[in-house]
């Protein structure tokens, strides 16, 4: 895809070895971008301003893709509600205000689909940003994220700062978290799955129902939007990003289990919470741009698994 950036310009991705920062790194190199820059958190400590300050003032990047976050499931969230918010707040506060002080040419700012409210009508509009109560078992990463796209909006209207934000539905994808105490529904799935089949286990647990519905996005389809984003998009605006498709947990366990090749039996522990009922982002505005999903469900399942299978020694777990 062409971009206007040049292939030469200087591109920091925050976050680059997390699930969203590689695949951006990825889909940026695949378009001929050769200057990226990123650095581990050995390297840089996001939370610490002063440091941040000193690597824009030496990097001086031309783009920032703002991918940087401290993420997790429903477990991570309820058991550690203050790292969550404080270590979002001060990441993204230091990389955006460094971005205008060092005059970024735009900056792209990743939120989440758990901004919206538990109840919020379906599927959610960007315009429900705000619009009722959030989901109590994530709302410190929910509010971090609200505060980053309130930040954005207030650097356009005060400074002119060309930063937008982005709004991704459930990921899921190539160097995902497959530890049980702090992933996603779908990689612990995938990893659940796994062990009962190494195992020869007659059963898996379910945590919750099964009946909540919810919508996956591939990182790889995530990571195209963005680009094609960057290039297309500059306003202050909220855009949501998804596929556009939603499934309930119970099927999702079962496209899971025919994945890895699980023939037991599947239990729901319904002592445990469902979260949100539903979760479906509209995303007319992004399909209105031009760019729609490629990868779907069951083929990214796959690739998922297989990619965990190829990284058994790296994959976090």
């Amino acid at each position: 895809m062409a971009l206007s950036l040049a292939p030469s310009s200087s591109i920091y991705v925050a976050g680059h070895r997390g699930l969203v920062g590689s695949a951006i790194c990825r889909a940026l190199a695949q378009a001929g971008c050769t200057n990226l820059l990123t650095r581990t958190h050995v390297e840089l400590d996001l939370t610490d301003q002063a440091a941040v300050r000193r690597f824009f003032d030496e990097a001086r990047p031309d783009f920032v893709f703002l991918a940087a976050a401290k993420v997790g499931g429903i477990h991570a969230n309820n058991s550690s509600p203050a790292d969550f918010i404080r270590d979002n707040l001060l990441i993204q506060t230091n990389i955006i205000d460094a971005a205008w002080r060092n005059r970024v040419k735009k900056l792209l700012f990743l939120g989440s689909s758990c901004i919206y409210p538990k109840f919020s009508p379906q599927p959610m509009k960007e315009e429900h940003l705000l619009s009722g109560a959030l989901e109590p078992t994530n709302e410190w990463y929910a509010i971090a994220k609200i505060a980053g796209i309130k930040m954005c909006q207030a650097y356009r209207k005060q400074h002119g700062f060309d930063a937008i934000s982005l709004m991704p539905t459930n990921l899921y994808g190539s160097g995902d978290n497959f530890d049980l105490h702090s992933s996603h529904v779908l990689p612990a799935l995938i990893r659940k799955f796994h062990e009962a089949k190494i195992n020869k286990l007659p059963e898996v647990e379910i945590w919750g129902t099964g009946t909540p519905k919810r919508e996956f996005l591939h990182v790889d389809d995530l990571a195209s939007a963005c680009l094609f984003l960057m290039d297309h998009y500059s306003s202050t605006e909220i855009i949501n990003v998804g596929s556009g498709q939603e499934v309930t947990i119970a099927d999702l366990a079962t496209l899971v289990s025919e994945a890895v090749g699980f023939r037991g039996e599947l239990r729901y522990n319904t002592t445990m919470p469902d979260g949100t009922p539903r979760k479906l982002l509209d995303v007319s505005k992004l399909s209105a741009l031009g760019w729609k999903s490629q990868i779907v469900l069951r083929d990214g399942i796959a690739d998922t698994y297989s990619w965990f299978l190829e990284n058994a020694l790296v994959a976090r777990r």
